[in-house]
């Protein structure tokens, strides 16, 4: 099983970071590879809960997320599969002072292997995950950032 992982910490706190990260619909503008949302069922972000989504063309195609781990303000796991892996991915939440930590983990098994697969994974499968983990957290950021400022403007009021 192949391991990838990145992390990023960002200005804001938990609670923020955990109320954006959740937000589907959301998703396609930070989530690497992710071209639409197909269909939400149960109480996500909850365990039980899940998601299914389709890539653009060159990705992963259809790929479904099913939540078996959620802790208010610590992080979520869940179980992941498409057409070329299966496995697990977490995030989690860290306050740091003014900041928060957030990691992705991704624990996958290729679906579809032969003989060289360990060192395809190895050379580049597990590089290009790390790459698009590390692609998501980048684009997260200037989500968080965005949202974070529009829920804290003041709003104008007429007396």
């Amino acid at each position: 099983m192949g391991t990838a992982r990145a992390s990023q910490a960002f200005p804001g706190s938990v609670h923020d970071a955990e109320r954006h990260w959740y937000a589907t619909a959301r998703w396609p503008v930070w989530i690497d590879g992710l071209d639409r949302v197909i269909s939400l069922d149960g109480d996500w972000p909850r365990a039980g809960a899940s998601v299914t989504w389709e890539s653009g063309p060159a990705g992963r195609g259809h790929v479904r997320e099913r939540v078996v781990g959620f802790e208010e303000r610590v992080g979520q796991t869940v179980e992941v599969q498409d057409d070329s892996i299966t496995g697990r991915q977490s995030v989690t939440f860290t306050p740091a002072e003014d900041r928060v930590e957030i990691e992705l983990r991704l624990e996958y098994k290729i679906t579809r292997s032969s003989i060289l697969t360990p060192v395809i994974d190895f050379l580049f499968i597990r590089r290009a995950m790390s790459r698009s983990l590390a692609q998501t957290l980048e684009r997260f950021g200037p989500e968080l950032a965005q949202r974070g400022q529009r829920a804290s403007t003041p709003r104008a009021s007429i007396d």
